[in-house]
């Protein structure tokens, strides 16, 4: 176990959070996924959170 001071901490937010609106705006997401992803975390979820849990059919498959 090792103790971190909190004055060697960097400044740097270590999760970023991200309005589900504009995460799905920006990855081309359908109104169905950003209503699933609204359903699962609200309006806000952390980056790691939508990344793992966005789904897009690929446009090879359309």
């Amino acid at each position: 176990m090792e103790r971190v001071e909190s004055d060697k901490l960097v400044g740097e937010a270590a999760t970023k959070v991200w309005s589900v609106t504009d995460f799905c705006k920006r990855h081309r997401l359908c109104y169905e996924q950003e209503k699933r992803l609204r359903y699962l975390f609200g309006h806000f979820a952390t980056a790691r959170e939508l990344l793992h849990n966005a789904q897009r059919m690929p446009k090879w498959r359309t």
